[in-house]
């Protein structure tokens, strides 16, 4: 089998996104046995990503179309995608690097719709400057499911065979709580078991976490539990769905990080978020499940405060590579089963 091309998103270029690709598309070229990977993003940025590295920036080559990429070994492949970004200062919130960076994402979708590329992987953006460069998104996961025209879909962070999915993303504490709701719950549960089968796991269990603290302990800490929550779990389970909650977050996430769970399914961002970065680190990424491309991203920031310092890690995009080109050859089926929840 021919291995699959992935449009890697350059970012934004004023934070670490250039350096840590520069990184892993030249330090680590026994991912190119994996994927064939084509920068989307800008040249100049890519070029002084490779220099704050200590590389050659003669190493960036300018492709007229992604059918032109070699793959070679100690070269990083790149469409230019719109004008010039050669004067955005790094460290710095700029409404330019913004509007780059949703550029480039918006090109890696046509390139995936059109059947160019069989997988997407993101370097950092940073949302307040591409709020500022005109693009209203709350982050990359509403853009891309916007671009792809789905609804039903979840950020989800995986390090091995664990898996977090989300029922709320990237809104405020207040809005994630009315936003919790059972048609959202239920969804979020099919979308999960679609992913389990196409996994060739049907019956893999599935454990939903509690929004309020001990699950609402009855009622005591609130009514979402009991009210939207337990009936959405007791309506899956009727279909069949192995799925558990809703269960107190301090209980069901460590036993997760255990083995207990390899499906988990948190309720707003930073109850999945933060317990996941503090175990797994470098050693995580993040999946959206629900398109009809695999995308996965680095699941850390754009790091303004070291950007240019060639010190920023690349671990987490070399392994989003990994688990891209894994993923690719099997996603159509993942996506597939997904559309028959």
């Amino acid at each position: 089998m021919s291995i699959p091309t992935l449009a890697v998103t350059l970012g934004d270029v004023a934070g670490i996104g250039p350096e840590i690709t520069a990184k892993s598309l030249l330090g680590h070229d026994d991912v190119r046995q994996e994927c064939r990977p084509v920068v989307i993003g800008d040249e100049a940025a890519m070029r002084q990503g490779v220099t704050n590295v200590g590389g050659d920036p003669d190493t960036v080559r300018v492709l007229s179309s992604i059918e032109d990429a070699t793959n070679e070994p100690g070269v990083i492949e790149l469409l230019q995608t719109g004008p010039s970004l050669a004067d955005v200062k790094l460290g710095e919130l700029s409404p330019a690097a913004g509007d780059g960076s949703y550029r480039f994402v918006v090109e890696a979708c046509r390139l995936a719709r059109e059947g160019k590329v069989q997988g997407i992987v993101t370097a950092p953006l940073n949302k307040a400057a591409m709020h500022a460069g005109g693009h209203k998104w709350p982050g990359h996961t509403e853009l891309l499911a916007h671009e792809f025209g789905v609804e039903n879909f979840s950020l989800v962070l995986s390090a091995g065979d664990l898996y977090f999915f989300h029922l709320t993303t990237h809104v405020s504490l207040r809005q994630a709580i009315e936003d919790v709701t059972p048609e959202r719950t239920g969804n979020v549960i099919e979308l999960v078991s679609a992913f389990t089968k196409a996994l060739g796991n049907p019956d893999e269990p599935i454990g939903l976490a509690g929004l309020n603290p001990h699950a609402g302990e009855n009622r005591l800490f609130g009514d979402e539990d009991a009210d939207i929550l337990a009936p959405a779990v007791a309506a899956a389970r009727e279909k069949g769905i192995n799925v558990h909650g809703p269960i107190p977050a301090d209980a069901l996430i460590p036993a997760a990080v255990k083995g207990k769970w390899n499906m988990v399914i948190a309720c707003y961002h930073d109850q999945g978020h933060a317990p996941f970065k503090a175990v797994y680190g470098d050693d995580g990424v993040n999946i959206t499940v629900g398109l009809p491309v695999v995308r996965v991203s680095v699941d850390h920031g754009t790091a303004f405060d070291i950007a240019g310092q060639g010190i920023a890690r690349e671990a987490s995009l070399v392994l989003s590579l990994r688990r891209a080109a894994a993923l690719a050859p099997g996603w159509d089926h993942v996506w597939r089963t997904a559309q028959k929840k």
